[in-house]
């Protein structure tokens, strides 16, 4: 188990540290095989089965089953790894953005064009306070 982190309060967001890296290792080695047409065909072919020659948890097989890219992310999972996983789908960065942020490929680029999310409620929880101006606004930074 890890120690609290600064960084551990971002809503919505999982930094992938050394410690996701560790709790994800086998998950992001099940996406980079990937990489090997003969490895997509045969998990195409019973995905289940494949996902059992990697010693993943319970948790992570589900996630990558059931394509829960937020909770496969939460698991230790890599979006450059699961790239691997989302490409072997036909499903492009843009797309899997979108139905992580619960939106339209179309509204999320929208989103994108218009310079990506507001950061309002978005900042770190502990570092609320401080940046707010005298007047209780939140800084722009």
């Amino acid at each position: 188990m890890s120690l609290p982190k600064e960084y551990d309060d971002l809503p919505g967001t999982v930094v992938f540290d050394a410690d996701q890296a560790r709790k994800g290792y086998h998950l992001n080695m099940f996406c980079m095989s990937l990489m090997k047409a003969a490895n997509r065909a045969e998990f195409k072919a019973d995905e289940a089965a494949y996902l059992q020659k990697f010693p993943m948890t319970a948790e992570q097989r589900e996630a990558v089953l059931k394509r829960d890219w937020n909770r496969m992310i939460a698991l230790g999972g890599n979006i450059y790894f699961m790239a691997k996983l989302f490409s072997s789908d036909g499903l492009s960065f843009q797309h899997v953005a979108a139905l992580m942020t619960g939106s339209t490929q179309e509204q999320y680029a929208q989103m994108m064009l218009q310079g990506g999310r507001s950061i309002d409620g978005n900042r770190s929880k502990s570092g609320r306070k401080s940046a707010r101006s005298k007047t209780g606004r939140s800084k722009r930074g």
